[in-house]
């Protein structure tokens, strides 16, 4: 009996002490963990800043958190501030992802700890600077309005991202509250609503098709495995069957491509938007090429901003039919706004691709530089010879295409439209993908309405999101 009575204190004691000590550091990080979020809120959390003014601060409170988080700028940024509740304990986007700075527990701010150990004074955590624009996430914001959709504006050179809206939206002020009555009702109301306001379309959610703004890449693995230029000749018929199947593919609208011949310029057939050459061009490309030509922009990879970017997918075409269909952003193809912001991007700036960041600089409580974001280099999706075979049809695409409603007086825009088909009782998701000005680009959106907005079966990219991208460019390049 002694013998039992000892075993069972020793594993007590080893339990114990493997809790305290070996778990301490997952227990204490843990975002469920009540203790911790009681820590957390007993520290002035650091704010959160966009072009020098703070968008999310904290406010001194007569609770037993101490500090209220209050985000000033409601829905507009909400998806990317995310919030920080009592209610569930838990916390989401930039709020997650820099917790170690805005809480002050980053090895970074030791420094500023002994600080406020030898003062006396209370705990503050440390504030991140983003590299948004508000005049760009304003108007972004505004034009797609009701709709829902996503609109990615990145600059193409550095990879900062300059606007990045995901509607509907929510307010983080009604889950951050700490009346936790009132903060589980929004949450539940947030979680049902059939609009999904919690998910943020512009970095994840389900992905979309990406329609015939997908041949920007099909484009470029054709002109990368031939010697094509924008002006070389292609095959263009009414339809195609492709090889194995019974099912034919159209042009939009059933239309001509061209003159009717069959046989038009790559830029004809790019700012026509014509199906049946780029579904060839994929082909003949082949499945093993195209997959390498996805990869290059980023297909396939999981992106940090630091808030996460679900990975786009193209996976290996089952036939030579499915890889018609994918070739024109149809089957299998699935993308975020932000991927296709990086294709347009990568044209832009002469086919390299940056990594997409949103933080600009992190930084102490009294606003001393901790860290300051460098851009980074992906690696380069094409060479610089092709990227200014698509820049050239970009801009013609706007000038005398698809995409003229995006045209901006004084300014050279390059953009291809996208139009994503669901089934036959449901409006396709429209796109725009942008960059401006085509000459020295500062800027790169991309632009998805889902369902075709408010224009429902009348809407297609050039109506609905070009005019969108449009608002955007004039938005950030008049406020540079």
């Amino acid at each position: 009996m002694a013998s039992l009575v000892f075993a069972m204190f020793l594993a007590l004691m080893t339990m114990a002490t493997y809790v305290q000590y070996v778990q301490a550091p997952k227990l204490n990080s843990d975002a469920r963990n009540a203790r911790t979020l009681y820590r957390e809120y007993g520290t002035e959390r650091g704010p959160i800043i966009v072009d020098g003014e703070s968008i999310v601060v904290s406010t001194a409170v007569d609770d037993p958190y101490k500090y209220q988080r209050e985000y000033k700028a409601g829905s507009s940024y909400a998806h990317i501030t995310g919030y920080f509740s009592t209610a569930h304990n838990s916390m989401t986007g930039i709020e997650r992802a820099e917790n170690g700075v805005l809480g002050g527990s980053d090895s970074a701010l030791t420094t500023q700890r002994i600080q406020e150990m030898i003062s006396g004074s209370h705990r503050k955590g440390g504030a991140v600077s983003l590299t948004l624009n508000p005049a760009a996430q304003k108007a972004a914001t505004e034009a797609l309005g009701n709709q829902r959709g996503a609109v990615v504006a990145i600059n193409p050179k550095t990879g900062a991202i300059l606007a990045q809206v995901s509607t509907p939206s929510y307010d983080p002020n009604q889950l951050a509250t700490h009346d936790s009555k009132a903060a589980r009702a929004a949450y539940s109301q947030l979680s049902t609503d059939k609009t999904r306001p919690l998910v943020n379309r512009a970095l994840g959610g389900d992905q979309y098709a990406p329609g015939s703004t997908f041949k920007m890449l099909t484009a470029t693995a054709m002109l990368e495995n031939s010697d094509l230029t924008p002006d070389s000749i292609v095959d263009a018929p009414d339809t195609w069957t492709p090889p194995g199947t019974t099912h034919k593919i159209d042009n939009p609208g059933e239309l001509s491509c061209g003159d009717g011949s069959g046989r038009v310029s790559l830029r004809q057939a790019f700012i026509q938007s014509c199906n049946t050459p780029f579904a060839m061009g994929g082909v003949n490309v082949g499945g093993e090429k195209m997959l390498a030509q996805a990869k290059k922009f980023g297909f396939g990879t999981t992106f940090e901003t630091p808030q996460t970017v679900s990975s786009s997918r193209f996976p290996e075409p089952s036939s030579k039919s499915a890889l018609a269909m994918d070739s024109i952003g149809q089957q299998d193809i699935r993308v975020t706004p932000m991927q296709m912001a990086l294709i347009g991007a990568a044209i832009a700036n002469d086919g390299v691709v940056m990594e997409p960041h949103i933080v600009k600089q992190t930084l102490t409580s009294d606003l001393d530089v901790i860290s300051t974001t460098k851009p980074k280099e992906f690696g380069r999706a094409m060479s610089k010879t092709t990227a200014k075979h698509i820049q050239e049809m970009m801009v013609a695409d706007v000038e005398s295409g698809t995409g003229h409603r995006a045209a901006i007086s004084g300014v050279k825009v390059a953009g291809k439209t996208g139009t994503a088909e669901i089934n036959a009782s449901t409006p396709p998701h429209v796109w725009f993908v942008s960059f401006a000005p085509a000459d020295d680009p500062k800027i790169a959106v991309a632009v998805v309405v889902e369902n075709s907005g408010n224009a429902g079966w009348n809407g297609d990219g050039g109506s609905v999101a070009a005019p969108i991208a449009k608002k955007v460019i004039q938005a950030y390049l008049g406020s540079s």
